[in-house]
């Protein structure tokens, strides 16, 4: 279901996945599948008040009271900074709080809950973890969410990934 705050939720088109997973980054509700048709699209968003957001001129095109973003490059960069420009997505909010896979809102869990589903050495060298309560994968903040950091910067502008937050890696 679409969001209930005053974030923009979105639909994506099947062109669309590397988005969707930067957009769910930055924490925001993002339905994709790689293989939703067209009509099933524009249906759901207009079931759940998304933004559909797709490369296809056709879906563009639509007469439903949905709102459409025409997604104009194939680099992702360009992509995600093509939507928060027209959705004026702040920077901050609530970073890393869903599930890449699932879309689903992570939550926290102690180490002690995790402690046979995660490497030895990330429990001794981690203190926070989130999982999925959708497909159980678990999330910590390693290097590559780091690098998840740097880049969210590089595109958005400094401050859109400020703090820690727990989550990360996956297993």
């Amino acid at each position: 279901m679409a969001e209930t705050d005053d974030r923009p939720a979105f639909i994506a088109d099947a062109m669309l996945g590397r988005l969707a997973r930067a957009l769910r980054m930055l924490g925001l509700d993002t339905f994709y599948r790689s293989d939703i048709d067209d009509n099933e699209l524009k249906l759901t968003a207009l079931r759940e008040g998304r933004a559909i957001l797709t490369r296809d001129h056709e879906v563009a095109e639509t007469s439903l009271p949905v709102t459409v973003l025409l997604i104009e490059s194939d680099d992702v960069e360009e992509q995600l900074l093509q939507t928060a420009r027209a959705f004026h997505i702040a920077p901050g909010g609530k970073l890393f709080s869903r599930c890449l896979i699932c879309n689903v809102e992570v939550e926290d869990v102690l180490p002690s809950e995790i402690r046979d589903e995660v490497p030895e050495y990330v429990l001794a060298t981690q203190r926070r973890f989130s999982r999925c309560p959708s497909c159980g994968r678990i999330y910590w903040a390693a290097t590559h969410v780091e690098h998840a950091r740097e880049w969210l910067e590089r595109v958005l502008g400094p401050g859109c990934a400020p703090g820690e937050d727990g989550q990360g890696e996956e297993r």
